[in-house]
């Protein structure tokens, strides 16, 4: 049960490590504005894809489905990349990257009570291993033209990544409490999710665009619009209805305190994908990252499979 969770952890953290980069490749495009085509569209790809099991979903959705649905689709997904994407293209891509690492310790002392979950006080060395790893993540990568943005940005950008890591933090540890004890699958719940998260973003932007209406650049050049609508697509398709179904699948096969961990396969992957883009090896520093974090997700599975039983759902 918790080795399937693994592999659902690392299919989702493979294509979640190429989203962080999205915003990077589209600069002039402001984050609100990506994220809410992002979700637009997840939110119509979701929906043609419940049209044959609309009815039976329909009768099993509950008032308070709906409820937590929309607050997952706010926080965890629109706001939640919003702000994700303002601290790429305010502080770079590195800062970014190191502050959403900070997620597998947030997640992990959010869910401390969950059932299966260990206190987070048998867990202090796997954490520091992965906490270790991100800096060196962070100090293998410094040096970069988007590392080096003012002052003021990196700040607004550090404030953005942070909040950013709260609301997926919260996102994390209520959709896998809520998974476990849903009548819905984890395909049924993420196509519920798509949905709902389809509608929220279209009010998200219309609100935007109203009390901001320079939110849509003029004199952007066709062919940049064009590459606007397929890097959406692919962080809709990909990252958010592929994935999102993957970290629900995830959710259900193992405590938070664990699955929160998994957030780091988000890293490690995006460090693989600066590897081939720039044709390199990784350096020492890079490999002592890469081992930091891979070796203390795998010191806190272990702990997790000689500690409380998870239940089966």
């Amino acid at each position: 049960m918790m080795n399937s969770g693994v592999m659902y952890a690392v299919l989702a953290g493979a294509i979640w490590g190429g989203v962080i980069i999205g915003p990077a490749l589209l600069p002039e495009f402001n984050a609100v504005l990506i994220s809410s085509v992002r979700f637009a569209l997840y939110g119509l790809i979701s929906l043609a894809l419940a049209l044959p099991l609309a009815s039976r979903l329909l009768a099993r959705l509950t008032r308070r489905d709906v409820m937590m649905l929309l607050r997952l689709a706010l926080t965890g997904n629109v706001l939640n990349y919003a702000l994700l994407g303002a601290s790429v293209q305010l502080s770079g891509v590195t800062t970014a990257a190191l502050i959403n690492g900070m997620l597998p310790v947030a997640i992990t002392f959010l869910g401390r009570g969950d059932a299966g979950s260990l206190p987070v006080s048998k867990l202090k060395l796997p954490l520091l291993m992965v906490f270790l790893g991100i800096v060196a993540v962070s100090l293998a990568h410094t040096g970069g033209p988007l590392s080096q943005p003012s002052l003021s940005s990196r700040w607004l950008g550090l404030a953005c990544g942070l909040s950013a890591v709260v609301c997926w933090s919260w996102y994390a540890t209520r959709n896998a409490r809520y998974l476990k004890q849903s009548p819905f699958n984890s395909h049924e719940w993420s196509t519920l999710l798509g949905i709902v998260t389809g509608v929220v973003a279209m009010a998200f932007g219309a609100v935007a665009l109203l009390l901001f209406p320079n939110l849509v650049p003029a004199q952007v050049d066709h062919s940049r619009w064009v590459s606007l609508l397929w890097v959406c697509l692919f962080l809709a398709l990909c990252g958010s209805w592929i994935a999102n179904g993957l970290w629900n699948a995830c959710s259900r096969r193992m405590p938070a305190s664990l699955s929160g961990q998994m957030i780091v396969f988000e890293t490690l992957f995006a460090c693989v994908y600066g590897f081939l883009f720039s044709q390199r090896v990784p350096g020492l520093m890079e490999v002592t990252a890469i081992a930091l974090l891979v070796g203390g997700v795998v010191w806190a599975a272990r702990r997790h499979q000689g500690g409380p039983a998870l239940t089966s759902v």
